[in-house]
């Protein structure tokens, strides 16, 4: 089942833009060398840690980036996001820092410790009756009796410049890098990342339960999924935002997949290796590269993405 694409303008100068407008309020995580990864993968690999990001995961770039954006009658009224966990942090957090209400709308079998942390930023969770496929329309529905704005997870052009400042970062502080891989949900943070990469080859990895991006990048057009049974819980996507996969066509190199048991052995074997805590979506990327997904070679930066980990995945 495809759907039809939406246009968007958004280029680097907008994200340039939204790096000056949440420098206050997020971290510049560092770009990290690790000897064991780039032995084993045969290359120099640089890891740009974003599980030590405010909130836990890149999501604060765009969550602060979008909620600065807002007015102040918008600001009063609060805002509603929905989300199966970091998405919800980030724009709890923000909400929190800017001083207004927030309602996130996240699925009955989303993380517990990511439920609990979207509670203790001070938002108003809703669960009850939300699946992966319904949050969207219960959040549309709360934000209209509470007259709140939306805040989309990826579909929206300022969370989309929002989190291309982190490859923003990236290729300040590493001009030589020429391959830049990311993990892929609904595709904020590889649009983002694809424009602000300026030119440099950039690679999205998905679970291959969840792999709804590999195959619409394959079609040349947007294919819906059922809700994916995997651990990469950030990944758990349906399908690409409309506005995000147009600019993934036009500047990402592929995009591919990894399942499970490659994800969870790479998710230990880097924890173990570099002391990081990381969740499972974040191994995506490494899990590719050591598989020989993306080719080896060059200087190659890696985007962990978030450090939310459910360490129930650690007994596995």
């Amino acid at each position: 089942m495809s759907s039809p694409t939406i246009s968007t303008g958004i280029d680097l100068a907008d994200i340039r833009a939204a790096a000056g407008r949440v420098r206050p309020y997020v971290h510049r995580t560092p770009l990290l060398a690790s000897r064991s990864i780039s032995e084993r993968a045969g290359c120099e690999v640089r890891l740009k840690c974003e599980n030590l990001q405010r909130s836990g995961s890149f999501k604060i770039r765009g969550a602060m980036n979008a909620l600065l954006q807002l007015d102040d009658a918008q600001r009063t009224r609060g805002v509603v996001a929905f989300s199966s966990g970091n998405h919800g942090q980030a724009v709890a957090l923000a909400a929190k820092l800017l001083g207004m209400p927030a309602t996130i709308v996240m699925p009955e079998n989303s993380v517990e410790s990511k439920v609990i942390a979207t509670k203790a930023y001070g938002a108003e969770v809703v669960q009850q009756g939300v699946t992966q496929a319904t949050r969207d329309k219960i959040a549309r529905e709360i934000a209209e009796s509470k007259g709140a704005a939306v805040i989309p997870p990826f579909d929206d052009e300022r969370i989309i410049a929002g989190a291309g400042t982190a490859c923003l970062e990236i290729v300040e502080e590493w001009p030589d890098v020429e391959t830049i891989i990311t993990p892929l949900g609904g595709g904020g943070l590889l649009s983002g990342t694809s424009i602000a990469a300026q030119g440099r080859a950039v690679y999205g990895v998905e679970p291959a339960a969840g792999n709804d991006g590999e195959q619409s990048f394959r079609k040349g057009e947007i294919v819906r999924i059922d809700a994916p049974n995997t651990i990469a819980d950030g990944a758990r996507t349906l399908a690409l935002g409309t506005r995000n996969f147009p600019i993934i066509r036009e500047h990402v190199r592929d995009v591919v997949s990894v399942d499970d048991a490659t994800l969870l052995d790479t998710l230990k074997w880097t924890m173990y290796r570099t002391k990081l805590v990381i969740e499972a979506t974040s191994a995506l990327g490494l899990a590719a590269l050591f598989a020989g997904k993306i080719a080896a070679r060059g200087k190659i930066a890696v985007l962990i993405s978030g450090g939310n980990l459910d360490f129930k995945l650690l007994c596995e």
